[in-house]
């Protein structure tokens, strides 16, 4: 049997027929090589590139080329209306010490209410979970630093303060392209040397969840619930699972009372103070 037909492709051009069975021995020794490859560079301590023929990506991993298939339409940015914080009721959901494996699932119950957020992240966990912070960017999240390793900067010298800022802005622009255009300091710490150090908001919060020590995530939902008033800043961390299990609660009540979920740079109509708490309560008309 012909296996190409009437018309032979180009390099077959002259060829008489192409059987089967030769078509399958050439396959063969393609595979027999590949293999041959692959064990070779086994012994040679590489690994071989995975195959995306599926749409699988391959696990986090540091180093990661970044820009690379998100793979995940539900938690993508939607275009939406500008919110203007002085006429509405808004609320600036922040979540610190991430990216984590928790993260993701997070994304997803945001993207059902179509809030924003702003995440503030270690540097350390950037260059751990690329792909995370990578979805966080593409779904409209806003970014800050957090420093690499939460240290207590109060303690550290000038030197220590900006290498600790600048090497988690390298690592999330590396990582999504984007640069942090705020700051929150590891504990809600700082002072005035450190405030030299950084040329850029420093935002605090003015309910704390105390998710950190509640894990439960009943018992930081009713604290979150019982405290938002317009214009509040939110402290949550998004590495703890009990943390994460309670967002459906807090953004269906909130949004139930009418509140637009926003970044703090849109909480501020994009000029964050120097320093902030949070925002005023919206203008009665």
């Amino acid at each position: 049997m012909d296996v190409w037909g009437r018309s032979h492709p180009p390099f077959l051009a002259g060829a008489k027929r192409v059987t089967a069975g030769v078509l399958a021995a050439a396959l063969l020794v393609t595979l027999t090589a590949a293999t041959g490859a692959a064990q070779a560079a086994a012994r040679a301590g590489t690994r071989a590139a995975p195959s995306d023929a599926l749409g699988v990506a391959p696990p986090d991993t540091p180093g990661v080329a970044p820009f690379e298939a998100l793979g995940d339409s539900a938690t993508e940015a939607r275009p939406r209306p500008r919110v203007d914080c002085r006429r509405v009721k808004c609320v600036a959901l922040t979540f610190d010490d991430g990216p984590g494996r928790h993260t993701g699932t997070l994304l997803r119950h945001l993207a059902k209410y179509h809030a924003r957020a702003t995440f503030f992240v270690l540097g350390s966990n950037v260059v751990t979970y690329p792909r995370v912070l990578r979805r966080t960017v593409a779904a409209g999240h806003e970014i800050g630093n957090h420093t690499w390793s939460h240290p207590l900067l109060t303690r550290l010298p000038a030197a220590r303060v900006r290498s600790q800022i600048a090497r988690t802005d390298r690592a999330v622009k590396a990582a999504a392209g984007v640069m942090p255009h705020l700051v929150r300091p590891p504990y809600g710490a700082f002072n005035r040397a450190v405030r030299r150090q950084i040329a850029r908001p420093i935002v605090m919060w003015n309910v704390d969840t105390l998710d950190w020590r509640y894990r439960n995530s009943a018992t930081v939902a009713r604290r979150t619930l019982r405290s938002v008033r317009p214009g509040s800043i939110v402290l949550f961390h998004d590495i703890h699972r009990t943390t994460v299990g309670a967002m459906p609660r807090v953004l269906k009540s909130l949004a139930k009372r009418g509140y637009h979920f926003v970044t703090v740079s849109e909480l501020f109509g994009g000029r964050p103070p120097h320093v902030a708490f949070g925002a005023a309560p919206p203008k009665k008309h």
